[in-house]
Order: structure tokens, then sequence, then C-alpha cells
């Protein structure tokens, strides 16, 4: 019999559930916080007014400077300020950056916070919900005679079914107020990527400000009376083209081809994807310089996609997982005419002898792909290209389907944020950042360079 105290028991649980529950207003989803303490607070936001005042009296001094005569001592000054600006914007980034950073911290606590008191009331919650079927399970006649009188049964049924009510209104707002509050942070997350964006592309600019800059000193430097000189810097600027053209642009288990090539390639690839051409050809070089897992392992067994070392002899488990790669793996060797026994994949990443690897290889060619998803992208890649059949192991094949793959992943913005991000996906880690990433947008600004260069001349 659901009894007089067995309501009252359950209405003292259901007010501590609600106790927990009810302190919503300490968790409000607009709660934003520049700093911690309202002393860094001021002093953030007096220093971003003083940087920004600093901008504004540059730019005044600029308009200045421009309505004088032209000479290239002028330009030089120019391009001094146009420098200075540059350095205080990105410290205002900075700063701003790092302000939105400790934003999204408290947000993230917060629905930490939201998340456990979820989790701690549902148990309760579900508790109550059984108890009102057992409820619905006692006529009115029954209740009523379980109480001590008439009063009392009516009494705690219409607690029982209030404190429902509440519970259920409860939730609802909790849940609410998780969802406002994950909105918010994806929309910090999205400021704190754009102020990055900004703030490497403010960098980037400054870096070319400050080479036109000693590009200008060099030709005050000059004797006019002596042409020979600017010629010589002509000449040589035109063999630094020429060379960069014809480096070789290494790749792993294909032979290297010239820069220029790679480029061209890459600078077709981003025509189909809209991905930048370096930073597709940052991520094939550092695929080719990873180390120890740069496709020096045979498959010697396709039921089970061991294998042993190329060069070694040493045997290796898991060089390929089977049948998931091993099958796609012995069509494309065959359509290509290639032997699967003696074409090189990579060696399972950690392994140094059989029974050791953890982790599957498998990579075929330049970009690294694996057979199985390769074989996903073959008729995209084979309209882009215009081919009848793909191969990983040829260039230009390999560095469109790596454009392909990184659209894929959100590259196409061409921001660093973006970039960054869809490098980490590519190596298989789901962060916004990582080592490998790091280590490709660095490459990114050297090829970037290359790049400019060669498209200047």
């Amino acid at each position: 019999m659901f009894s007089k105290s067995n309501l009252s028991t359950l209405f003292v649980v259901s007010v501590l559930i609600l106790g927990i529950l009810l302190p919503l207003h300490s968790f409000t989803y607009a709660d934003t916080y520049k700093c911690d303490t309202p002393d860094e607070k001021a002093k953030c936001q007096q220093l971003l007014s003083q940087t920004q005042a600093e901008i504004d009296g540059l730019s005044t001094q600029l308009d200045g400077i421009k309505q004088t005569g032209s000479s290239l001592e002028k330009d030089k000054q120019i391009l001094a300020i146009q420098i200075k600006q540059a350095q205080l914007q990105i410290k205002a980034h900075e700063l701003t950056i790092a302000n939105l950073g400790k934003d999204i911290v408290k947000k993230t606590q917060v629905i930490q916070q939201l998340d456990t008191k979820i989790n701690t009331g549902q148990e309760s919650l579900s508790q109550i919900i059984r108890k009102t079927n057992q409820v619905d399970d006692y006529s009115l006649p029954e209740v009523i005679l379980g109480a001590d009188d008439l009063s009392t049964a009516f009494a705690d049924l219409d607690a029982f079914d209030s404190i429902k009510l509440s519970l259920a209104g409860v939730f609802t707002e909790l849940r609410d107020n998780k969802k406002q509050t994950e909105d918010a942070k994806i929309s910090l997350d999205k400021q704190k990527s754009q102020e990055l964006d900004t703030k490497v592309s403010i960098e980037s600019e400054k870096k070319k400000v400050e080479a036109a800059s000693a590009e200008k000193q060099r030709l005050l430097n000059i004797n006019k009376n002596t042409q020979s000189d600017y010629q010589k810097q002509i000449a040589d600027k035109a063999a630094q083209v020429s060379k960069i053209k014809s480096a070789l642009f290494g790749l792993r288990d294909s032979a290297a081809i010239p820069f220029e090539d790679a480029y061209k390639y890459a600078k077709n690839a981003s025509k189909v994807t809209g991905v930048r051409a370096a930073f597709v050809l940052a991520i094939i070089t550092q695929e080719s310089n990873l180390g120890a897992n740069v496709g020096s392992c045979y498959v010697t067994n396709l039921n089970t996609g061991d294998g042993k070392g190329k060069n070694t002899g040493t045997l290796f488990e898991q060089v390929m997982k089977a049948p998931r790669d091993t099958v796609p793996f012995t069509s494309l060797t065959s359509a290509l005419g290639r032997d699967w026994s003696t074409t090189p994949v990579s060696c399972p990443i950690g392994s140094t002898s059989y029974y050791v690897g953890r982790g599957y290889g498998g990579g075929m060619g330049p970009a690294q792909f694996i057979p199985s998803t390769w074989i996903l992208m073959e008729k995209r890649l084979e309209g882009a290209l215009g081919v009848s059949a793909t191969d990983p192991w040829n260039p230009e094949h390999a560095i469109m389907a790596s454009s392909m793959y990184l659209q894929d992943r959100g590259a196409v913005a061409g921001s660093y944020s973006s970039e960054i991000k869809a490098a980490c996906k590519y190596y298989g880690s789901g962060g916004a950042t990582c080592s490998y990433g790091t280590q490709v947008m660095a490459r990114v600004a050297t090829l970037q360079s290359n790049i400019d260069l060669i498209e200047e001349n």
C-alpha cells in the first residue's frame, strides 16, 4: 500500500532535489569576464584603449606624411609607420585572444557544472516517475484508505503532482540554460578563431612590409651613378627564383620532383578544392619528413596484414588492416601493374619488431593514404584529374587527393585557424591545435614566401 509516510518521504526527497537544482542564477549564460578581477579588467581595458589611441595617432601621422612630395625617404617613413601600426594591432589582438580564452574556460566550467546537476537529478527524477507509476496502480479508494484522513490523502496526491510538474520545469530550465551557455561558448570559440586569423594575417603583412622596407633601404644605399649594383640585385633575385623552381620537392615513396611541378599540381588542386596551394604542399612535405614511418615496410600476409621491413627484413604485425585495406590494396596495385608484395607502404606507428605494433600502417605514396580511404575518393579524383584510373604514387594524384581530403576537413577558408584544425584532423587528432599542425603551419609560411617570389617574377 502506498501510504502517507511514502508520499511524505517522496515529498522531502523532491524538495531536496529542487533545492539542488533551482539556484540557476549563478550560471547565467550572459556573464562575460574580460579578466578575473575588477582591477585586471580595468587594466586590460586601459591597455586596449591606449593601444588603439596609438594606432589612431599613427594613422594621423601617416596621413600627414602622404601629403608631402614623392621620395624614397618618404616611402621609407611610411613603411616604418605601417610596421609600427602592425605591431600595435598584433598586441591588441593578443589581448583580445587572451580575454576570449578566459571567457571560454569559464563557459566550459559552467557547462560541466550544469552537466553534473543534470546527471545528479536524473536518477532522482526517475525514482519519482517510478513511484508515480506505483501510485497510478492504486485506485483512489485504496489511496484514501491508506491515509489517516481524506484531506491528508488528497493533499499528498496534489503535492506529488505539483512536485512532478515543478521538477519537469526545473529540468527544462536547466537544459535551456545549458544550451544557451554552449551557444555562448561556440560564439566565443568563433571570435577567438577570428582574432587568431587576424593576428596571423597582420603578422604576415608586417613581414612583407619589413621586407619592402629593407628593399627600399638597399635602394637608398645604391650609388645613383653606379647602375651595376642595381642590376646585380635584379640578377640575384632572378637566380633565387630559378633556384626555388628547380629545387627538388621531396616525396615519400616516389621520386622527388621540381618544386615548380609540385606547385603547379597544388595550384590546380586549389582551383578544384579551394585549399591553399602552400597548405597542401606543407602537408605533403610534413608527410615526407616524419622519420621512421616512411613507407619502409612490405605486406607479406594478406590474411593477417602482417609484413616486414623493406630494408631489414624485420617482421612486423599490423602493417595493414585486413581485410579492410589488404583487399583494396591488391586491387589498386594490380590495376597499376605493381606487385603488392614489393610495393612499399608505411610501417605501423611505434613498431620496432614483431608483436610490438599497436597501430596500423599501410599508408601509400606521397600523401600516405590508406587503401580503404583512397578507394572512397577514387571517383572524385578521376573526375577532377580527367583520368580513368588513379595512382597513389603519382605526385599529381596524391596532391589532388590531399587537397580534397583537407577540403572535407574545413581547410577551404584559407585562414590559420581552419588550416591548423584541418592539419590536426589529417593526422588523426581532433583538437583545434596539435604538434603536427603547428609544424605544418610553420612550413606553410616558408612555402608561401617561395610561391610569392615565383608569382612576382
